[in-house]
């Protein structure tokens, strides 16, 4: 059997940069706080409401919404609440 060759088509491939640098949306403190609080969960002592009178944290959601609020109210860079 002899030895197939394909011909590949010249195509020349470019990459298009971005001009300006994007802003980071979040700040590296106020993902470690989101951090915390995931690892709280995954534990099992994660609570929500003030000073932890509330129930217990069920959904990974919940706790990426209060280690997030956190981060806001010690003043770290984090976009807005949605509504």
């Amino acid at each position: 059997m002899a030895a197939r060759k394909t011909a590949r088509k010249a195509t020349s491939r470019t990459t298009t940069r971005r001009t300006t640098k994007s802003k980071r949306r979040y700040s590296p403190s106020a993902s470690g706080d989101v951090e915390l609080e995931m690892r709280r969960y995954n534990r099992g002592t994660a609570r929500s409401g003030r000073r932890g009178k509330g129930g217990k944290v069920k959904s990974r959601k919940q706790a990426i919404a209060i280690g997030l609020s956190k981060a806001r109210k010690a003043g770290k860079r984090v976009p807005r609440r949605a509504s």
